[in-house]
Order: C-alpha cells, then structure tokens, then sequence
C-alpha cells in the first residue's frame, strides 16, 4: 500500500520539467481550458477588487486561524472557537464573502459561471475567478480585514450542532497554519486554544459519523510536489492525511449539514446529493473481499466494514480501492418550494451542502447567499433564484472537467518522470483486477509514488505483493505499463 514516505520520484532535470509543463499545455488545449481570463474579466476583477463592499458588522476581534496546505493562496474558510458552558462550544467560521466584490452578470460572475470550479494539476492551476481576488482581495489572507460569511455554530458536547446562523461580517486572520504545522503545535502542545477545539470537535464529530453510519474511505492520496523555480524539482507521492485535515474538515462538515438544514427547512437552495450504492456493486464488493480472504461478517452493514479495513495491509488496500464503486453519482439539486425526492448524501447519511469553498468552487456562493437570506428573515435574493435551475448541470459539466484534467496531468507527470525507468523492476500491490480479463489489472508501485496498469500471462493476483517490470512510459500517450516478473 501506498507509504506516507515525503519524497518517492524526483527529478531536477530541467528539460524533463519543460516537457512535462509543455504537456501540460496540450492537456488544457485538449480540454479546451486556461488559466488566463479575458482582459475584460481580469480589469472588472481588478476594479472589484480596489473597492469591496465592506459590511458594517465587525467581527475582527475573534482571533481567526487558516489551515491549509502550506502552498495554498486561496483561502476560503478561517476557524475561531471557543468554548460554550459545560462541554460545548461555539464555533465561529469565516467564509470568503465573493458576493462583496461580483455583481450578477458581471465579467466575473459569467467567467465563473463558465468555468464552473478551480482545477488543479502539478505546478499550475486554472482558476475559477482571478488571482487578484482568489488569492488576494478575497483571501482570508493573515493581518488582512476581509469581507466573509460568518457562520455561528453552537457545539454540544457530543459534538452535535444545536444551533446555526450566518451573517456578513469583517473578519481578520490571526495566522497562516499549514497542515503540518498545526498538526505539530497539537502534538508537542503548544497550539492556540482553537486548534485544541476543533480537534476535540473533529474526534466527537468523527465518532458520530461512525454512529450514523457514514462511509469515509481511508484512501491516501497521490500528489505531484514541485519546487520554485524553473528546474525545481518535481516528485510524485502517496500520502497519508494528517489527522488535522480530518478534523479541519470536519468543521466544514458541520457547517454544510447547518447550511442544508436550513435550506430543507425553507424548501429553497441547492443540496450536494449522493444516491444508495447500487446493491450489485455491495454483491461484488462481497465477493472481492471473499476472493480476498477478508472477514466480512454478514450482520455488518458495507459502512462498518469499511471503517474496519486497515489500508496498510495489501488485500484490505485492495477492498478499499474496490469499495469506491459505491460511492458513484453524486451531484447537486437545486429546488424552490418542495424539497427534492431524493434529498441525502448517501455517504453522509444526510442532507448536505457545499458552502465553505465559494473561491473554488461556484455552487458554494449560492448556496450560502441562500442560507444568509433565510437567517435574516429576508427574501431569497432573485439573482440567486434565477440561477439555481441551472447550477446542478453547470457543476456536473465543470466537475467532470476537473476530474479528466487533474487525472491527465498525473497521467503525464508519472510517465515523464519515469521515463529514464523503463526496464527497472519494483514491487508492487495488486489492487484491481478487470472483470472481463482477468489478466490485467492496476498495480500500486509504493516506491515511485505511481498506481498503473499491470499485465501478466495468466490471472494477476488481487491484493497481492507482487514484483513487476516497468514496461512502457510514454508521455505523448500519458501511458504507463507493468508487467508481472
């Protein structure tokens, strides 16, 4: 299984970076994407961005954190919390505020209504509005007063949100926290007090998402880390999350299910849903753990007995990787005046909404003027009806782009920095076999940071250590090939 090891696949080679940015290029011509805007879109953004409508309430005393990857500019979300009487909290969350510098049906409200959600690839990403607000006017950028959505949620001390308001509001960070630096003053026990609270929130949180039933896959993530400069130096990696993004993301969990509460309550906004797994795809989910020789005991519902799987085992890490088959179809609904059919995020067990990435994503913006609008007992703002219809499709359409770019782009970054490799031989998991031939499968190679297709002369063996020959690279293809040893 993929090691949470830092550097697996390096290289410094400055011609073999130019050629993996050039293919970078000719992915996003394919895909018909830039990172550029229209001169009109970046000149209506620098304009905004000069004169942001500033809300009257100040909320700048409250000593706000970020946590973000170390890298990351656009900062959506900052936390404050604090404790509330005996075992609950208050959780106070800030929530870039777009709507204080976009006008409905400005350049920068149809170039984002275009683009639909930022995408993300190697060195380089193609925003969803321009840098001058993303990941600066806009940013909850630290010792900056920002406009944003202050979201008040009241904890209770079982971790359960009792009460939800939204308002806008001047907010300033206190501090820029990395991942691994917040994890780090946790640990040694020198973070701020809010630091101490969301992971005191985030683990109540957690252990009530087991309780309700949600299914969380312990999958680690395949990254591609570039330095500065020209010829830095480019590495793939697996890794593992620290336990501060589950608990960081837990607040933005709590936040959502708020959001979607109110907006059921209402019968008006824009839900992020996900259907039942299919019973066929749980059928052939038994019979990979069989096949596997993994204990799954008939009483145990599919998400108990995903949370017991330990993906550091080679036969668990290939039910995991099989598992992902019931968490297919989501996307959004938008409804005015009767709740949708269908209204649950299945893997959450409940009705949920995107409202915490509005710099990212586009749906978050409408989704949260929704909720601001019900809090202050005010109509639903007519731009934001206008638009609802026709947002489930936009975000389907952006969110199939995202997902064929940012795999395209790992794609050509594994073949290029193995290239020089064709012929190694490496050891290796085999965590998927094809149904139709039982011969071909995908192979995780922990030590080059790279998940593949394998081949081998009879039935490649499921969740198995295995040796393999790297057999082809080819960055034109964006291809790379196993074989059995």
């Amino acid at each position: 299984m993929p090691s949470s090891r830092v550097v697996h696949v390096r290289t410094d080679d400055s011609a073999v970076v130019a050629t993996l940015r050039q293919g970078i290029e000719r992915i996003r011509t394919e895909l018909e994407v830039t990172a550029e805007f229209p001169p009109e879109v970046e000149e209506a953004a620098a304009r905004a961005a000069a004169a942001p409508r500033l809300p009257d309430l100040d909320r700048t005393e409250l000593p706000f954190v970020t946590i973000d990857p170390a890298s990351s500019q656009d900062l959506d979300q900052a936390v404050h919390v604090e404790r509330d009487g005996e075992g609950g909290y208050v959780v106070h969350y800030a929530i870039a505020d777009l709507a204080a510098f976009i006008t409905p049906g400005d350049p920068v409200d149809l170039e984002a209504h275009r683009r639909g959600q930022t995408l993300y690839g190697a060195d380089s990403k193609v925003p969803l509005h321009p840098t001058v607000l993303s990941e600066d006017a806009a940013s909850l950028l630290p010792e900056q007063v920002r406009p944003a959505l202050l979201w008040t949620i009241r904890v209770d001390d079982t971790g359960e949100g009792t009460d939800i308001d939204v308002v806008r509001a001047r907010v300033r960070s206190t501090a820029k926290l990395s991942y691994t630096e917040a994890q780090a003053a946790i640990d040694d026990g020198t973070a701020v007090e809010t630091l101490q609270l969301v992971k005191e929130i985030g683990e109540k949180r957690l252990a009530r998402d087991a309780a309700r039933g949600g299914v969380s896959l312990p999958l680690p993530e395949q990254e591609i880390d570039t330095a500065d400069g020209e010829g830095g130096a480019w590495r793939l990696e697996f890794r593992t999350l620290l336990p501060i993004e589950d608990w960081n993301a837990q607040i933005s969990l709590l936040t959502g299910f708020g959001a979607a509460s109110l907006m059921v309550y209402a019968r008006v906004g824009l839900l992020r849903t996900l259907p039942l797994p299919d019973p066929r795809d749980v059928q052939r989910l038994h019979r990979t753990a069989r096949a596997l020789g993994v204990d799954w005991p008939a009483e145990m519902l599919y998400p108990d007995f995903i949370r017991s799987l330990d993906p550091g085992r080679p036969d668990h890490a290939a039910v995991v990787l099989a598992s992902a088959r019931l968490l297919r179809g989501s996307g959004y609904v938008a409804f005015d005046g009767e709740v949708p059919a269908e209204p649950q995020h299945a893997a959450l067990v409940s009705e949920y909404a995107h409202v915490t990435a509005p710099l990212r994503r586009l749906a978050d913006r409408y989704a949260a003027e929704v909720c601001v609008a019900l809090c202050a007992g005010e109509p639903v703002p007519a731009w934001v009806l206008a638009a609802l219809p026709a947002l489930p499709q936009e975000m389907q359409a952006s969110g199939r782009r995202a997902s064929s770019y940012e795999r395209a782009v790992v794609d050509l970054v594994e073949a290029g920095l193995l290239v020089a490799r064709v012929g190694e031989e490496f050891d290796g998991v085999v965590v998927a076999v094809e149904e139709k031939d039982e011969r071909r499968g995908k192979v995780v190679v922990s030590a080059i940071g790279v998940e593949a297709p394998v081949d081998g002369d009879g039935p490649v063996p499921l969740g198995k250590d295995v040796r393999v020959r790297l057999e082809q690279a080819d960055v034109e293809t964006r291809t790379v090939r196993f074989s059995l040893v």
